[in-house]
Formats: structure tokens, sequence, C-alpha cells
């Protein structure tokens, strides 16, 4: 484990995860705010390339560590932080189905962990929950208001019941201790800086589309989600906690397509003479996701504005490079 003493001034945020896909961004624009950034991350999903070009920025500190243990914090407490971003969990479904417990346990032991760090330093503290709170939904689109229809025993649970009661021991700390917590429900997203070998919809199809491997559509394809473009994303997330809203607030993009249409569509911006395979639909998939975004626009003056062609652009190139890497 790496432990990291820094001299800490004001404006420092933690970020739980920021190694990972969003958080990286997240990290990005933070700096780019002038904040000072802690990022703190196992390294499980995440990847320290993410953060490597500031690793030599001054304002910015890397502490490997995992929040679900409670031994990780050592050079974390004596720190002074305002503010505390939770984005520390697997989000790939096929990992959280492989591993149910580290997903369970990042969303409830180490949301505990963090919400205590938050409670200690009096920092504000925001959740990263996610659509999947919603579960197979029979309500669209998907307001906050909605309570969802989640398998709490299914193959998904160790992940989606997390965010939910990760999002019940938010509310709790807030009501009982005064926290300042902020809760998010994050719709699918995807850019730059997501892993090749994610098995997320976006960067599996880019993947196989640049292979020019047979791209893998789950049922007929009918089924529907929103895309969010990651830096999107960063910037609806910083609105979140820089507001005095308590949540939960959807963060995604409203425009809705099938996955059929994603596959054709990513099949023509790679020139890719691949074509669609057609395999059985994982077990708790959702048959319609898409958010209703008008609490975001209301209370956080935010909406998405990066198109699908243009964030599919970004997408594409930043995996070609990565696969000539590799």
């Amino acid at each position: 484990m790496e432990f990291v003493i820094i001299n800490v001034m004001s404006k420092t945020s933690l970020v739980a995860g920021g190694a990972g896909f969003i958080g990286s961004h997240l990290c990005e624009a933070l700096l780019g705010k002038g904040h000072k950034v802690i990022c703190f991350d196992n390294l499980s999903t995440g990847n320290k390339r993410n953060v490597q070009k500031f690793l030599q920025d001054d304002n910015f500190t890397f502490i490997q560590g995992n929040v679900a243990d409670p031994t990780a914090y050592g050079s974390i407490e004596n720190l002074k932080i305002e503010k505390i971003y939770h984005l520390a969990s697997p989000a790939s479904v096929t990992y959280i189905m492989e591993y149910p417990v580290e997903a369970a346990d990042a969303n409830s032991s180490g949301t505990k962990y963090l919400l205590e760090l938050a409670k200690k330093k009096n920092a504000r503290f925001l959740f990263s929950s996610s659509s999947e709170a919603y579960g197979d939904p029979k309500e669209h689109p998907q307001k906050e208001s909605y309570w969802g229809n989640v398998n709490s025993v299914g193959v998904r649970s160790g992940y989606d019941e997390g965010k939910r009661f990760g999002e019940a021991l938010c509310m709790a700390y807030h009501r009982e201790f005064g926290v300042n917590v902020k809760i998010v429900r994050i719709f699918n997203t995807y850019g730059p800086n997501s892993s090749i070998s994610d098995s997320r919809v976006v960067p599996q199809l880019v993947r196989q589309a640049i292979l020019k491997e047979p791209l893998t559509v789950h049922g007929d394809g009918a089924q529907t989600r929103s895309f969010c473009f990651v830096s999107d994303m960063a910037k609806g997330i910083i609105a979140m906690m820089e507001s005095n809203e308590v949540g939960p607030i959807n963060i995604g993009n409203h425009d809705e397509y099938t996955i059929n249409d994603l596959a054709n569509n990513i099949i023509k911006m790679t020139n890719s003479d691949s074509k669609i395979r057609y395999v059985e639909r994982p077990k708790d998939d959702p048959s319609k996701r898409k958010p209703d975004i008008t609490l975001a626009k209301q209370k956080l003056g935010w909406e998405p504005k990066v198109g699908l062609e243009e964030g599919l652009n970004e997408t594409i190139v930043y995996f070609r490079q990565m696969l000539k890497e590799k």
C-alpha cells in the first residue's frame, strides 16, 4: 500500500476511484478549476495510466488504497479535505457479476468509511449512485421519485442493491449527523479512459468494430439506453457538489437509442466490415433506460452538450490508440 503525506491548502477534493474511467475525468476537471486533488484508488478496475499526466502536478496526489479497508486511510486522516467524491466502485456488468462481493463492499463499507471521514472533517460528500438503482424500470423515462424495480437477490444485486444501500446510508448520516451529502444517479457514460476490456456496451462494440470482430448485441437489440459523454458527466457531478441540493438527481443524456442503432452507427463510423452477432440477454438486463433530467436542469443549471456522434468519434480515436499500443 502506498502512503503519501502532502501539505494541503484550501479547495482540496478527495476523489475515491479517481484513477477510474469517470473518476480520472473528474480529477482533470477539478484540477482545471484550481483544486488540489487527492486521488484514492485501489486500481482493481481503475488504471494509473489514466492519471499519469497529473503525477507531476503539485496539486495532484495519488494514494493507492481500498475504500472498504479501514486501514487504508492512514495517510488521509490528517489532511484537510473540503470535498469527498465517492466514485470507487466497479461498474462493468461482467465484473460486478463475477465479483459481486467487491461491488457490494465498495458501496456499503466503503461508503460508510468515507462518510465517517466526511463527518470528521466537516466535508461535503458526494455519492455516485447509478441508474441501476431503478433496476428494470416500469416507469419511462425514470424520475428521481421512482422507487425502482430491482431483483434484490439477482446476479446484479451486489451492485444494484449496493448503490441503493449507499444512498440510504448517505441519508442516514445526513439526518442523524448533519453530514452535507449529495447523491447523483449516473446513467450510461462513455468516452476516453474506459478500459479496452470493459464489457459495457460502448467500449465493447467500439473495440470489436475496430478489430473487425462480430459486434455482440444482447437479445434482439431493441432494448434502449441513453449515452452521456464523460466530460458532460464530470461537469454534472461537479455542479451537484457545488450546489445546495441533496438529491438524488439524475445525471445523464436524455437522447435514447436502441442497441441496434448504436451498433450500426459504430460500424459506420469505424468503417468496419463487422457484422452484428446476437446473443442471449444477461439476466435482469433492463429493457429501457432513459433519465428524466428536469431536476438537473432546474436545480443545477446542467444538461449534456456533447452529441452521440461527436462523443463516439473521440472514443473511437482513443480506442484506436489504445489498441495500437497494446
